[in-house]
């Protein structure tokens, strides 16, 4: 478990099986920020991560653990999802290792660091779900099978391998889009650039290596009306964020004016500055794409 999961699996599971029957728990203190440690990499030679296919997804009924309506953790409730179509998140993902392994997860299987598999908050268990590292465009399928990661502003927590294959096990984390995938519905092959590492063509659900995400911003607030943006932006501008800017964009026929900041350089850029953001009263930033 890295940093970005502070939650003990067993723990996380009591919680998920007792709010299933009850609706409150006692308050818990506020969740720690993030920080750089990184997971131990295994004592025993690990298989390759190419020799470890990706998670195929396949329709699964949804799991009698793991999926209470809500749960609280750190004092803050997570609802969890009625369905995983159509969901997709940016942010951070990290990864947990050999202090879990073969452990119970929250869906009471057993915990394989070899494999590709994910713990989330939010989204139903078990899903499927492509985890794309917009650093460096390599792209994976993971089973989520877990709940957490419960620390600051991390969205996905990643087996050791699915990490591995992503090239995030150095830093511990990466800045990541994460997408679900509907078993149910036929997905095309996923493009792959020529000099990709993991596989030449890669097929449904197999790992892939695209181009990487030029530039990354925090959102900090999103708006219909322009004057509420710009007095946001203008709040901003006056602290140590970097470059504040609106940007207006055309959806669904209507306009929308996002106050961003950045671009940022790394994981550590981004938490420095939703940290800074969230004492200013901002708690919902996230990363952006230009």
């Amino acid at each position: 478990m890295n940093a970005g999961r502070v939650l003990a699996v067993p723990l996380a599971l009591a919680i998920a099986a007792g709010l299933a029957a009850c609706f409150s728990t006692p308050s818990q203190p506020s969740a720690p920020a993030p920080t750089a440690t990184v997971p131990p990499l295994p004592a025993a030679p690990a298989p390759g991560p190419n020799s470890v296919p990706d998670a195929v997804p396949r329709a699964e009924p949804r799991s009698r653990h793991g999926n209470p309506p809500f749960y609280d953790v750190f004092g803050i409730r997570y609802y969890v999802l009625s369905s995983s179509v159509g969901y997709r998140e940016r942010g951070v993902a990290s990864w947990y290792g050999p202090g879990f392994h073969k452990v119970r997860t929250s869906t009471g299987e057993t915990y394989d660091m070899y494999g590709m598999t994910a713990a989330h908050k939010t989204l139903p268990l078990p899903a499927y779900v492509r985890v794309t590292n917009l650093q460096n465009g390599r792209s994976v399928v993971v089973r989520v099978n877990d709940r957490g990661p419960f620390v600051g502003n991390r969205i996905i927590d990643l087996s050791y391998t699915a990490a591995a294959k992503l090239d995030m096990l150095r830093n511990g984390t990466a800045m990541v889009e994460v997408s679900t995938i509907d078993a149910s519905v036929p997905s095309p092959p996923v493009a792959s650039t020529p000099a990709a590492p993991l596989v030449a063509a890669p097929a449904v659900g197999a790992s892939s290596t695209a181009s990487p995400v030029a530039t990354l911003f925090v959102q900090a607030g999103a708006f219909s009306d322009p004057a509420n943006a710009e007095r946001l932006a203008a709040k901003l501008r006056g602290g140590s964020y970097g470059k504040v800017f609106v940007r207006e964009d055309q959806i669904g026929g209507r306009r929308m004016y996002r106050v961003r900041i950045g671009p940022v350089s790394d994981v550590a850029d981004f938490d420095r500055v939703v940290a800074a953001l969230g004492q200013a009263g901002v708690t919902d930033a996230h990363l952006a794409l230009d």
